[in-house]
């Protein structure tokens, strides 16, 4: 027995039958691909900083901020990440259910994995040893390859890279 009457059952199928499913087909482009801006890419010696403040596998602005950066190496610059507060936590490697490691549910390690892509191809991250200490996080349980940093660094981390001329980004994650 259902636990809808009749009337909200008819109702379920006349809402259903409202709209042709599926509505296109798979592989239909619903977008154009005008891409708007030339493919820039670095002058030799641009760098390039994305500050991430914001927690793992709960923030998608914390997921394309690696993404982007790792597409700024690709592009030629001296590309660095710099994790601090919250964003200390996506340098672990201690992550996983019910193992380190393990993924506990799709793209749980999506974090894990970009850094350490980034890493492989080249570039810096840096990781706060006080965001760090906030979450009970210990160094030797960061990703291979991770420098921590002094929370002071912060700070400097941004002042060297404008002095530098670098394009700074940040995102934070509230």
């Amino acid at each position: 027995m259902s636990v809808f009457d009749d009337e909200i059952l008819a109702n379920m199928e006349k809402s259903v039958a409202e709209i042709q499913h599926p509505s296109q087909p798979k592989g239909t482009n619903l977008y154009g691909s005008t891409k708007l801006f030339p493919d820039y890419q670095a002058s030799e010696g641009q760098a390039w900083l994305t500050l991430v403040h914001g927690i793992p596998h709960e923030s998608s602005v914390s997921f394309v901020a690696v993404l982007q950066t790792t597409r700024a190496l690709r592009k030629g610059f001296d590309a660095t990440l710099y994790f601090y507060g919250p964003g200390a936590l996506a340098c672990a490697d201690t992550r996983g259910f019910p193992t380190t490691g393990d993924t506990a549910f799709p793209g749980n390690q999506n974090m894990n994995d970009a850094i350490k892509t980034f890493i492989s191809e080249g570039g810096t991250v840096l990781c706060c040893r006080f965001g760090m200490a906030l979450h009970g996080q210990r160094e030797e349980d960061l990703i291979e390859g991770v420098i921590p940093c002094h929370p002071l660094d912060v700070q400097d981390a941004v002042i060297h890279f404008a002095n530098k001329g670098a394009i700074i980004n940040s995102v934070y994650n509230l």
